[in-house]
């Protein structure tokens, strides 16, 4: 893949990634009680603070990784907070056949979306990043 390309791709990755978190975070902003009720089910401590580490983490996360800035960085905050979600709301293995699939559908999901961020660590954000820019 010519260099150009390449950084082309890794952006476009960024952004889809981003995309999802940056989605997540607003719907808890919008929303910050019943994110916390949802966290309280879900068996968090302190829900109330936790919902908005989760609104900083995923919000500033998302814009860092859209702009990449601090990528590597940003994609292992991003991937353990994925993997905290993950294990905590998806144990598709508690759930009747009813929820089976979908609860497994989401944990693979998240795996996968881990898949990418480790890809984003691996290769960084790019030259179209301000990652990049501070390198040129």
């Amino acid at each position: 893949m010519q260099p150009g390309a390449q950084s082309q791709a890794l952006l476009v990755g960024r952004l889809m990634i981003g995309a999802l978190f940056l989605v997540a975070g607003i719907r808890k902003l919008m929303g910050p009680a019943a994110a916390a009720g949802y966290f309280t089910k879900l068996g968090f401590p302190a829900a109330d603070v936790l919902v908005w580490v989760a609104i900083a983490v995923e919000l500033g996360g998302g814009a860092l990784l859209v702009l990449g800035w601090q990528t590597r960085r940003v994609a292992w905050l991003l991937i353990a907070f994925t993997a905290i979600a993950t294990f905590m709301a998806h144990r598709f293995w508690q759930f009747d056949a009813a929820q089976y699939a979908n609860q497994l559908n989401h944990f693979l999901k998240n795996a996968a979306l881990v898949g990418g961020l480790l890809y984003v660590v691996v290769f960084g954000a790019g030259s179209v990043s301000l990652d990049g820019a501070r390198k040129s």
